[in-house]
């Protein structure tokens, strides 16, 4: 079989989250608004998941949803994991740097795997997820969250009228995202039983796109396309950009909205 198209650099992400890391909480708003909804999906399901793993973990949001949670209880060894060492030095608790694409479990180790907002970097969705199938015991839980396909559509349609507009044509500058119509099938190819996809649309509105440009570096979450466009991000197409986000999309109080698409994915291995 061929390999799946490498669309993203996974050592530059590794880098941009690096950076992130030192300034991470200021714009951890999505990571935890993530990490909060997959502990409350957790709080009624009557069992225990006495070994669990915590994919791109950052700076530790899910533990902390857990604590405030209606059952702490219920997960007890919680291992924290992350493309970068930066996000994760500096608190306790057992942690593991690890690329998503390349899981170090072994089969049948685990008995929960929640990811939250790391999934959309990686090159083969469904290769990921299959392997922490395989990781997981029968019947044991994933649950994971990522970005879809409306995430950023204001940014998207203000770049690509700019560059139309000062360079005749516009490329990918914006990394893509998965389709929501497609996320329940994403588990079903990767062997999860009763696959559930939910959607959670966030508006944040910003003074300036610029501010939502900052927001994104400080998350880690600017593009890392494989591909590089042809031509830099200039200044002049930077600022005309700015402009056709306010034209297009300013509110009543002269604020523009930045939408972002949480898609969250349950599934459970197949029993043995």
């Amino acid at each position: 079989m061929s390999a799946p198209p490498k669309l993203f650099d996974r050592a530059l992400h590794r880098q941009r989250l690096d950076r992130a890391a030192r300034t991470f909480a200021n714009a951890d708003f999505l990571q935890r608004r993530a990490a909060e909804d997959v502990a409350e999906r957790l709080a009624p399901i009557m069992r225990n998941f006495p070994v669990a793993v915590d994919l791109s973990a950052r700076a530790g949001a899910f533990r902390e949803a857990l604590r405030g949670g209606e059952a702490p209880e219920r997960v007890g060894f919680l291992v924290e994991a992350d493309l970068s060492y930066r996000m994760l030095v500096g608190r306790a608790g057992p942690r593991v740097v690890l690329d998503e694409e390349r899981l170090p479990f072994a089969d049948g180790s685990l008995d929960l795997i929640v990811s939250t907002l790391g999934l959309h970097w990686t090159n083969d969705v469904v290769g990921a997820l299959i392997q922490a199938r395989r990781a997981l015991k029968p019947d044991g839980l994933f649950i994971g969250a990522f970005l879809g396909g409306t995430t950023l559509t204001e940014l998207r349609q203000s770049l690509v009228a700019a560059e139309s507009e000062i360079l005749g044509g516009a490329g990918s500058r914006v990394s893509p995202f998965a389709d929501t119509q497609d996320a329940a099938s994403l588990l079903q190819r990767a062997g999860f039983s009763m696959p559930v996809a939910d959607v959670d649309k966030v508006t944040v509105t910003y003074e300036h796109p610029l501010k939502l440009l900052i927001d994104l570096r400080q998350m880690g979450e600017t593009s890392v396309l494989a591909e590089r466009h042809p031509k830099r991000l200039t200044r002049a197409l930077l600022e005309r950009t700015f402009e056709i986000y306010f034209e297009r999309f300013r509110d009543a109080d002269g604020r523009i909205p930045a939408t972002f698409e949480i898609i969250t994915l349950t599934g459970w291995a197949p029993p043995s």
